[in-house]
C-alpha cells in the first residue's frame, strides 16, 4: 500500500490543509478516461496531486489512466512526472516518488468490450494492492461523442454498481458540453439513466468550483445587509459578463464552430452564475436544497417566440484586429472555422425573469472571444434614489450604488457609493470599497478541479448539475437557437477584434437606460 506524502510544512491554501475526520474522502479509485489529453494533463492531473500534497487525497488512492496508447504503468507517470515538476512546489522531489506510486495505466479503446475486462481486473488488483475497497471515480474526459459508449460499456463490464448500493459505490464524472440541444440533452439523459441514477452521475462544470462563484452564497445568505435589498424594490439591473481576450487556438476551432458562445458559455456558466444571483434562499446547504431553488431560476426563464429572440439577443463575429499590440484574425479566418460559418463567438441579451423578487427588472448577460481582456464579473445596479439632492460629478457614472461581484481575475468584490467631495459645495463623487481574496486571506483560491474532484470523492453533488436543471437550461438555449436557424433570422453582427463588442449590443443595453461596464 502506498504509503502518504509527507505535507509541506507551510501551505496556508484552504484546501492544502487536511480536512476533519468525519469529512475525509474514502479510499477509491479514480479512472481517467482521457488520461494523455489535454484537460487531465492541465487540470484534472494537478488537482489531484494538489490534493495529495495537501493531505486531502486518501492514503489508499489510486489513480487509473485509460488512453489509446501502448504505453506502461513507468511511461504515464514519467508523462505526469513532466506535467507536475514545473508547478509542484518546492517539496515535488519529496512528494513525487510518494504520489506516483499511485498511478497505473490500462491502454484501450472507448469501444472496445476486451479492454473493460482488463481495466475490471486492475480495478481488482488495486483493491487488494492499494486498499481501494471497490470504490471507483470514472472521470470522462473525453469528446461528448464517447459519453454514452464509455457509460454503456462500464455497465457491460459490471463496473457500474447497483443503482441503491451505498458500500462500495461507483461514480460517473462527465464534462460539458452534456448534448449540443434540447432534443439531445434529453436523448442523451435518457440513454445514461438505463446505467446509471442521478446518484452516480456528477456533471460537472468548474465554474462552480471556483471559490469566488461558491462565495455569491455567502455573500447573499451569510450577511443580513444584503438580503433585505436583493429584489427588485432596490435593484433596477443585473449584468453578468464573461469576457476572453483568445481566439481559436490550436485545433480548438474546428470544435469551437460547432458550439459558439451560446453553447460553450451561456448554456452552462452563464446560466449558473444567473441562477446564484437570482435563487431565493434554500432550507439549508444540502445539495437537493440548493439545486431546487436553482431550477426554479431556469424554470422561470422566458419563453420567447423568434421575434422576442429576434429582440433580445445579439449575436456576432470578430473581425481582424489587434489586442495588446498584436494584429489577430477574424472569426472567419481562424482555423478550423468555416469560411461561412453562421457561428457567434459573441453573444448579449437582455432577459427578465417571471418570479415575484425579480419581475421587471432585465438581466443583461455578454460573452465574447477577442475582447480587450479577460474578466469575468457580476454587476448589481441599484436603483437611483428618489429625488436628486446634491450636485452629483458624474465623471461617466449614472449616481447609483453598484455592488461588483469579480469572478476572475482580481477575485473578489467591490462596492460604488456616493460620498461628498470636500469643499463648500454640496457635491457628490463615486468612491468605492473593494475587497481582494488574496489580500483579505494572504492566498489565492484554490483551483476549481481540487474542489471538484474532492466533492466527488466525498459523495457530494450540490456544485453539480442535475437533469433538471440541464433540461431547463436547454429548454431557453434551443428557443434561441431554433430562432437563428430560421429564414427571418438575420445574419451575425460583427465587432473588431480587441473591441468591447457590436454597436447592437450597446443599444440593447441602451434602450434600458444602462450601459455596458467596461471590465
Amino acid at each position: 500500500m502506498p504509503a502518504t506524502a509527507k505535507q509541506p510544512e507551510a501551505d496556508s491554501n484552504p484546501l492544502r490543509q487536511s480536512l476533519p475526520r468525519a469529512q475525509a474522502p474514502e479510499p477509491c479509485a479514480v479512472v481517467l478516461f482521457g488520461a494523455t489529453g489535454d484537460l487531465a494533463h492541465r487540470k484534472l492531473v494537478p488537482a489531484l496531486y494538489n490534493l495529495a500534497r495537501g493531505g486531502n487525497l486518501p492514503n489508499e488512492c489510486a489513480i487509473v489512466g485509460f488512453a489509446r496508447r501502448d504505453w506502461t504503468d513507468d511511461d504515464l507517470r514519467a508523462e505526469y512526472q513532466k506535467v507536475l515538476e514545473e508547478e509542484g512546489g518546492p517539496d515535488f522531489q519529496e512528494i513525487w516518488p510518494q504520489f506516483a506510486t499511485r498511478i497505473v495505466f490500462s491502454p484501450g479503446t472507448f469501444d472496445d468490450a476486451e479492454a473493460y475486462r482488463k481495466l475490471k481486473e486492475k480495478l481488482e488488483e488495486l483493491d487488494r494492492t492499494h486498499g481501494t475497497r471497490g470504490n471507483r471515480i470514472f472521470y470522462l474526459a473525453v469528446s461528448p461523442e464517447f459519453f454514452e459508449t464509455i457509460v454503456n460499456h462500464l455497465g457491460e463490464a459490471g463496473l457500474i454498481y447497483e443503482r441503491h448500493q451505498a458500500s462500495p459505490w461507483s461514480r460517473v464524472v462527465i464534462e460539458k458540453p452534456f448534448g449540443h440541444d434540447l432534443e439531445s440533452a434529453r436523448e442523451l439523459s435518457r440513454d445514461i439513466s438505463r446505467v446509471l441514477d442521478e446518484r452516480q452521475l456528477y456533471r460537472i462544470d468548474h465554474y462552480l468550483g471556483k471559490e469566488t462563484v461558491q462565495n455569491i452564497l455567502a455573500f447573499r445568505f451569510g450577511n443580513s445587509i444584503f438580503e433585505p435589498i436583493w429584489n427588485r424594490r432596490h435593484v433596477g439591473a443585473v449584468q453578468i459578463s464573461v469576457a476572453e481576450e483568445v481566439g481559436m487556438s490550436g485545433t480548438r476551432g474546428a470544435y469551437y464552430d460547432t458550439a459558439g458562445a451560446i453553447r460553450d458559455m451561456v448554456q452552462n456558466h452563464m446560466m449558473q452564475l444567473l441562477c446564484l444571483v437570482a435563487m431565493e434562499p434554500p432550507v439549508d446547504l444540502s445539495a437537493d436544497a440548493v439545486r431546487n431553488e436553482k431550477v426554479k431560476v431556469l424554470q422561470s426563464l422566458p419563453r420567447w417566440k423568434p421575434e422576442d429572440v429576434f429582440r433580445n439577443v445579439i449575436r456576432a463575429q470578430y473581425t481582424a484586429g489587434s489586442i495588446e499590440g498584436k494584429e489577430v484574425p477574424g472569426y472567419l479566418e481562424e482555423k478550423g472555422v468555416k469560411p461561412d460559418s453562421k457561428t457567434s463567438p459573441y453573444v448579449a441579451m437582455r432577459l427578465e425573469l417571471n418570479t415575484w423578487r425579480w419581475a421587471g427588472v432585465p438581466f443583461f448577460l455578454r460573452t465574447g472571444k477577442r475582447l480587450p481582456k479577460r474578466a469575468t464579473e457580476i454587476a448589481i445596479q441599484f436603483r437611483r434614489p428618489p429625488t436628486e439632492l446634491f450636485d452629483p460629478e458624474r465623471d461617466g457614472h449614472t449616481g447609483a450604488n453598484q455592488l461588483v461581484l469579480r469572478i476572475q481575475p482580481n477575485e473578489g468584490a467591490s462596492l460604488a457609493f456616493e460620498a461628498k467631495i470636500p469643499g463648500s459645495r454640496r457635491r457628490l463623487q463615486e468612491v468605492r470599497m473593494d475587497f481582494r481574496y488574496g489580500t483579505a486571506f494572504a492566498v489565492p483560491p484554490p483551483e476549481a478541479y481540487e474542489r471538484l474532484l474532492l466533492d466527488v470523492m466525498l459523495g457530494d453533488p450540490t456544485l453539480f448539475t442535475r437533469t433538471d436543471e440541464v433540461d431547463s437550461a436547454w429548454r431557453f438555449i434551443t428557443t434561441i437557437l431554433d430562432a437563428w436557424e430560421s429564414p427571418d433570422a438575420s445574419p451575425p453582427a460583427t465587432y473588431v477584434a480587441g473591441s468591447w463588442g457590436p454597436p447592437e449590443a450597446d443599444k440593447l443595453i441602451e434602450a434600458d437606460g444602462f450601459t455596458w461596464r467596461r471590465l
